[in-house]
């Protein structure tokens, strides 16, 4: 009876998602390969110790933490949702103290054969506990209490992963928690005058950070204050600088603007066609950095050695991904499968707008993963869960 039971949840598979998650593996498998094997320290490790194969290993186990994940109805997930919850802060709590100390940031432990990025569960977590709670009966939802408790439920976190400091990942919680709050049902005007503040904040922030005198501008990390001026081109020196001062100050926007420009460089430099898989010469020589080439910047690496085609290809198979996601919180039989959904389509988005804009130079440079492409066992292991917490609600869908 279990077999039958399993077969058939099986032939229930979004199977276009499917596909297109397989495609984004392979494509990720490739280009991983093609970023690492160019620099000679890469070809003298043994096939073992490769980061291609070791991304290989990491779908792996993705696939299979997802599969586990779709043989429990995720009912019974949201039960244990804010058990994840709570450990996954505890998790952010204890990396502020006990994380390793990496390029001016602390947000990974370091396992030995895995260092463990905390943020990438904690996003899986709060859509897990903020769908819990915002599947609660629709009187209770106007209460502003319970208004004011969802936005807690993604403040937590936000602040906590702001402080090890990662912005790009916290900022990731921001559409995530309002499109499931909409998609919820909480009182629009609410959410749309909330939406309103934050947008107003986010503007002084950025005009702080532009054109306030340095004893007015907010404390950033200088990596996060560099990242945003060069993304606004805006120069480094002061207005009274001395001509010494200003060649130095000239001379660090370089620097700091080197990735950006690199990554646009590959880009274009791709053409139509491309160059041909590990033809990059950006890649090949250095030029696009070797230690972002495979994580961040793995975009660039596909968009120079296959093009625009490879390019569009790439978003063609994005974009199945999300529309058979939204498709996916339509078809949900309740509340809580529509706002799961709603958030893991939303997460996923926001982590494919951000990464590709910031390789084409639309958006600042953040540390923010391209899913299922970039490099990295934490953003793989996240990325293959949260796909299958949509594969569970198509499962569990309406007439099922």
């Amino acid at each position: 009876m279990f077999e039958a039971t399993l077969n058939e949840k099986r032939a229930s598979l979004d199977k276009l998602q499917l596909v297109a998650i397989l495609s984004l593996m392979c494509v990720g498998a490739a280009f991983v390969y093609s970023a690492t094997m160019a620099g000679l320290s890469s070809t003298s490790l043994s096939w073992i110790e490769q980061t291609w194969v070791k991304q290989i290993v990491w779908y792996v186990i993705g696939i299979g933490a997802a599969t586990t994940l779709c043989l429990v109805d995720y009912h019974t997930l949201s039960r244990w949702a804010f058990v994840a919850y709570w450990f996954t802060i505890f998790l952010l709590a204890a990396v502020l103290i006990f994380g390793t100390w990496r390029g001016g940031a602390r947000r990974w432990f370091d396992l030995g054969f895995f260092s463990l990025q905390p943020s990438e569960f904690a996003k899986l977590a709060f859509i897990l506990a903020q769908a819990s709670f915002l599947s609660r009966p629709a009187d209770e939802l106007r209460l502003p209490i319970n208004f004011w408790k969802s936005i807690g439920l993604m403040v937590l976190p936000f602040l906590l992963i702001l402080k090890e400091p990662d912005l790009g990942s916290a900022l990731v919680f921001v559409p995530t928690g309002f499109a499931m709050m909409l998609v919820a049902g909480v009182p629009r005007k609410s959410l749309l005058r909330l939406i309103g503040v934050v947008g107003v904040l986010a503007a002084l922030f950025l005009v702080d950070i532009l054109f306030a005198p340095p004893g007015w501008k907010i404390k950033l990390e200088d990596y996060q204050r560099d990242r945003l001026l060069v993304f606004f081109g805006q120069d480094f020196a002061p207005e009274n600088a001395t001509p010494q001062e200003r060649a130095l100050a000239r001379e660090r926007q370089m620097n700091k603007s080197l990735q950006s420009r690199q990554a646009l460089i590959s880009v274009g430099s791709g053409g139509l066609m491309g160059k041909g898989w590990r033809q990059g010469e950006q890649t090949a020589l250095g030029f696009l950095p070797r230690g972002a080439a495979h994580t961040d910047f793995i975009f660039s690496v596909i968009a120079e050695e296959k093009g625009f085609v490879g390019s569009a290809t790439v978003v063609a198979l994005y974009a199945v991904l999300l529309f058979t996601g939204l498709r996916i919180a339509g078809q949900a039989r309740d509340r809580l499968g529509k706002v799961l959904a709603a958030g893991v389509v939303t997460l996923l988005f926001s982590h494919i707008f951000i990464n590709i804009g910031m390789n084409i130079r639309l958006m600042p440079v953040t540390g923010i993963p391209l899913p299922l492409l970039s490099y990295g066992g934490s953003s793989v292991l996240g990325s293959l869960i949260a796909i299958g917490i949509l594969q569970n609600v198509h499962l569990n869908r309406k007439g099922y």
